[in-house]
């Protein structure tokens, strides 16, 4: 058992006599620190004994521990069916702020100068109810980007260049969240394959930011300059007020199974970071090879140190948990909300402020956890997904052959209202983060124009990513010169996006649907680094136009809190900063039972007016048409409002900016399969 006290102090620290290093191990019976040559790596200049303290935290001295240093640590212990000690083998220290890599497999902790002019420059610190997620990729959003200089494209200064926090305060999103940048190794299998782990799954250390995305100049310069560069990224994207939040993976290693490669935390204590059986075989709930074992405290104040350390000494203002569930795992391997580290992550005061984003599953047993995570914590919502997916994809594909949607309107409503059926009334509509797509499935452009993954690329004969898709390619498979087909797409697109972002909770966009980026029908493309993957910026009109709207969008969201309510409204009661809801018909009448649940009925017009705390009084009106033939509405006669004013619509190329009202009563002819959205209007407005 380890004391907080004792933990917190792991890792390399300066002394009067140099630096000191100390590392947690349980089960080992020896331990040694490792220092090597400044230039050559494999040269070994000093080896030091450690000695085992208080807390089974070991310690040594060197005068030469001092920036710039690589060292390891070798660690020798028991035989058995849990242990994996080797005192021949280099491993690296779990703390390390700095990695080098020395060879094919082998790295390198390095000591870093963690000094940084942080200029004053305080987090942005947008609220929940006005952030916006751009999902990301470090590299790839720079890399093909011509207003980047050449030298800097694909990396953490490409990321904080001008031309490309630019791009991003122009669309209007106000959070960026990278795809995992802890130094990580691509995985034995793609290795043999000639491929690469491209998304970063497969962390090799979880204080130290990925050395290949920092510059060539700062790569070059070491460790430091790597550190450096990053956190002058999140300096700059904070400048602009936009906030930095990172994916980050914390469920397993790069050290795969019990025959993957031994690298550090199977070397220094096997038995105690990773989930097993007594006799060795590991508890795989991640589906990559091992489980670290947060029912164990030194595994649990490893990521809380970690998350302390990024939050703290990196300035970023939030977390998204990759396979969030295996987190909240006990000893007994089952998932609970109430487990000891979910709940000190929302509840340390270090952490204070800091926004949590649970992917609320994993591949073990009982691991679909959507809904079930403590106060505090936000979700990426699949429920919404495949719900929203269905509505616009798959129930129109059903509709065509069938000449029936399958389903009706309600279940749809319930997810734009903030999936109330999934959240409690604690938690509110902001515990969902709402996304269509993902870095993880298809892209928007793809979901509109394939009905099944193309992966052949991938090494895995197509078997893998998912076949449940939900996707619709409107009649053609792929590219094609059809205009009526290009057109359906565009407004299936335009849908799909108009209801991401007028929906209330936290709306995550991946980056490159505002302009419709492909990959080409390609549902898991983690392992290509290429042209495939980085983000080609809008060539093409209807490109231009698709971002158009996502900007419109985004304003329009900004511009309407009645849009991003805090909290869950209650009939006949006014709750502060909720949206009271009003549903109606096509003909204008109040939603009746049938209405909700007949296959027939897929038409509503939804009004929702804030109940302000810190903003204006707004009141909107959204209009959602779900077949494939037009449709007349009349407007509802609403308490209050005397006036709609148009403000979207979805069937149009280029977003609407002419100036159209109309007034309850009114029949509006509303296009096959789309959207409109008016601001509703009082005489006193």
């Amino acid at each position: 058992m380890t004391s907080a006290g004792a933990q917190r102090t792991l890792g390399v620290h300066s002394t009067s006599h140099g630096g000191e290093l100390r590392v947690w191990s349980h089960s080992a019976e020896q331990l040694e620190l490792v220092l090597f040559d400044a230039k050559d790596p494999n040269w070994i200049t000093q080896t030091v004994a450690m000695e085992r303290g208080a807390d089974d935290v070991w310690s040594a001295r060197s005068a030469s521990l001092t920036p710039g240093a690589r060292y390891a640590v070798r660690a020798a212990g028991p035989e058995g069916p849990t242990h994996a000690f080797n005192p021949s083998r280099l491993l690296l220290e779990p703390y390390s702020r700095g990695i080098t890599r020395v060879a094919p497999g082998q790295f390198r902790s390095v000591v870093v100068d963690e000094s940084f002019d942080w200029g004053g420059v305080a987090k942005p610190a947008v609220p929940l109810d006005a952030t916006v997620i751009y999902e990301a990729h470090a590299k790839g959003l720079s890399k093909l980007n011509l207003g980047v200089p050449e030298n800097l494209r694909g990396s953490y200064a490409g990321l904080a260049h001008p031309a490309t926090i630019g791009y991003l305060t122009d669309l209007g999103v106000t959070s960026v969240e990278l795809l995992p940048v802890h130094a990580f190794a691509s995985e034995q299998r793609l290795i043999k394959q000639g491929l690469t782990n491209y998304w970063g799954y497969n962390s090799l250390n979880f204080f130290t930011p990925h050395q290949p995305y920092a510059s060539k100049a700062a790569q070059a310069q070491g460790a430091s300059a790597v550190l450096r560069e990053f956190k002058g990224m999140v300096k700059l994207l904070h400048e602009a007020g936009i906030e930095v939040i990172l994916d980050v993976v914390y469920n397993h290693t790069a050290e795969e199974g019990r025959g993957g490669p031994t690298t550090s935390l199977r070397g220094l204590d096997n038995d105690a970071y990773y989930r097993q059986t007594a006799n060795g075989a590991y508890i795989d709930v991640t589906g990559c090879g091992n489980s670290i074992n947060t029912a164990h405290p030194v595994a649990r104040d490893l990521v809380l140190d970690s998350l302390r350390y990024w939050a703290n000494e990196v300035q970023v203002d939030g977390f998204r948990f990759d396979l969030a569930v295996t987190l909240g795992r006990g000893a007994n391997h089952e998932f609970s909300p109430t487990s000891e580290l979910l709940q000190d992550i929302v509840s340390d005061p270090a952490l204070a402020d800091v926004k949590m984003i649970a992917e609320p599953w994993d591949v073990g047993a009982g691991g679909w956890q959507t809904g079930s995570f403590p106060q505090g914590w936000s979700e990426w919502n699949d429920r919404y997904r495949d719900r929203v997916r269905n509505f616009w994809l798959s129930d129109v594909d059903y509709a065509r052959r069938a000449s029936a949607a399958p389903v009706g309107i309600g279940g749809f409503a319930t997810r734009l209202a903030g999936s109330s059926n999934s959240f409690s009334t604690a938690r509110g509509p902001l515990a969902s983060v709402n996304f269509v797509t993902a870095h993880d499935g298809f892209t928007l452009a793809d979901l509109v124009s394939y009905d099944i993954k193309h992966n052949v690329g991938n090494g895995e004969s197509n078997r893998d990513g998912t076949d449940n898709n939900r996707s619709f390619n409107h009649g053609a498979e792929g590219p094609t010169a059809d205009v009526g087909i290009l057109a359906t797409r565009r407004k299936a697109m335009r849908n799909l996006l108009g209801t991401l972002l007028l929906s209330a909770g936290i709306p995550m966009i991946t980056a490159g649907d505002e302009y419709g980026r492909t990959q080409r029908g390609n549902n898991n493309a983690y392992c290509h680094d290429s042209e495939l993957t980085w983000l080609s910026f809008p060539v093409d009109n209807w490109q231009h136009n698709l971002r158009a709207h996502t900007k419109r969008l985004l304003e329009l969201r900004r511009q309407n809190p009645a849009l991003r309510p805090v909290r869950f409204g209650r009939v006949g009661e006014v709750v502060p900063s909720a949206s009271s809801m009003d549903w109606y018909d096509a003909n204008g009448n109040t939603m009746s039972e049938d209405d909700w649940s007949s296959a027939r009925n897929r038409t509503l017009q939804y009004i929702a007016a804030s109940t302000p705390e810190f903003e204006e009084f707004n009141r909107i009106l959204l209009i959602v048409h779900g077949v494939e033939e037009p449709v007349t509405v009349t407007l509802p006669a609403h308490a209050g409002v005397t006036r709609y004013e148009l403000l979207w619509r979805s069937d149009e190329e280029i977003p609407h900016t002419d100036a159209v009202s109309a007034v309850p009563g009114d029949a509006i002819d509303v296009a096959s399969t789309s959207m409109q959205l008016y601001r509703a209007h009082s005489d006193s407005d």
